[in-house]
């Protein structure tokens, strides 16, 4: 469906122009479709917004009507002036707010890229269907924690910042998550907490917050800020599967979806589940993080640029980290061929699990 005719049944759902068999099945659409409820719910918090404005000038203006029947017409006419610039004014700051906030909130990020073109690429998962790998690992977690499983809900990708355990992946892969779990190369599952979101960028920070957690000694790769040059090769690492998989290809241009320039667009094979995987260049510098795709063209996959990672991160407030963010800027992966580079990188990349 496109997104325009959505909104359209939208309002026509909240207007109550729907008949009962219309609503039900409009209500079985967006709740089917997690991007759908979520486009629906921020534009009914808008609607509401805006019926709640309209309420209060309608009620400036009826008291300004009553004022406006008693006598002393001229000291009434200027009462009634300086009403109605008030109710204007209250009008006007109450729109510019309310726009304010649905766009810090990412609501017109969202409807951008919820349109019929753009997919982002988080892996609904089939619940059914489990490998031996998580199942073992199940069992192991049941053992260790008397609490209730939770249903998984999707699956991605994210990969480490620091040493210290700061991950970084999509939002809209982590948006709406009741917990997340981190999953490495050898099957073991950390628990992580959310640090910090930026949704216009599509960037979420998560920090690993198990005590069975490990730290590594050090990171290998770098984080590139400069843009590359079209053509340069790339390649990337993530798990559409619950197997980490490979992909490459080359930078194919400098801006994004809709010309977004902060971000790339790449032409690399990527499916659901390889959102917030790592970008990197043939020397192993991060230079972008896997965020979506076009439908319909091969190849037409897109990348948050590393500055716009770097923007973001400057932006977190000190009081919500546990420590400094310091990215590392000594690159161990430079003289290796991509097959020992891939080896060294599976350590750093997880497998990101949303409940």
């Amino acid at each position: 469906m496109r997104h325009q005719e959505f909104i359209e049944q939208a309002d026509r759902y909240l207007s109550g122009e729907m008949n009962a068999q219309e609503r039900a099945e409009f209500d079985a659409l967006y709740n089917e479709d997690s991007e759908l409820n979520e486009v629906f719910q921020s534009h009914k918090a808008f609607i509401l917004t805006m019926k709640q404005q309209a309420s209060r000038l309608e009620f400036k203006n009826k008291l300004a009507a009553n004022i406006n029947e008693q006598p002393k017409e001229a000291v009434i006419y200027r009462m009634w002036k300086k009403l109605k610039i008030n109710a204007v004014a209250a009008a006007a700051v109450a729109i510019i707010s309310s726009l304010a906030t649905l766009y810090l909130t990412g609501y017109f990020s969202t409807i951008r890229k919820t349109t019929s073109e753009y997919s982002a690429l988080r892996r609904e998962v089939n619940n059914v269907k489990r490998n031996v790998n998580a199942h073992h690992n199940a069992i192991r977690n049941i053992k260790k924690e008397n609490t209730n499983q939770a249903t998984l809900q999707y699956g991605a990708t994210g990969f480490m910042l620091t040493k210290d355990g700061y991950i970084v992946t999509n939002y809209h892969v982590v948006n709406g998550a009741d917990s997340i779990h981190l999953q490495n190369n050898k099957g073991e599952s950390f628990r992580a907490t959310i640090i910090h979101t930026d949704p216009e960028k599509d960037i979420a920070i998560l920090h690993i917050s198990d005590s069975t957690f490990t730290k590594p000694t050090f990171i290998p790769y770098t984080f590139k800020r400069q843009n590359l040059d079209l053509g340069e090769g790339i390649y990337t690492i993530g798990y559409p599967r619950d197997e980490a998989v490979y992909g490459e290809g080359y930078l194919s241009s400098e801006t994004g979806y809709s010309g977004d320039t902060t971000a790339y667009q790449i032409s690399v094979p990527v499916n659901p589940g390889n959102s917030g995987g790592p970008v990197l260049d043939k020397f192993g510098n991060i230079i972008g993080i896997i965020s979506g795709k076009q439908k319909g063209i091969d190849g037409a996959a897109f990348a948050i640029k590393t500055k716009a990672l770097v923007e973001t991160l400057n932006r977190i407030p000190q009081e919500s980290l546990r420590g400094n963010i310091v990215l590392n800027n000594k690159n161990s992966l430079s003289n290796l061929p991509r097959t020992e580079q891939i080896k060294k990188l599976q350590d750093f990349i997880y497998m990101v699990k949303v409940y």
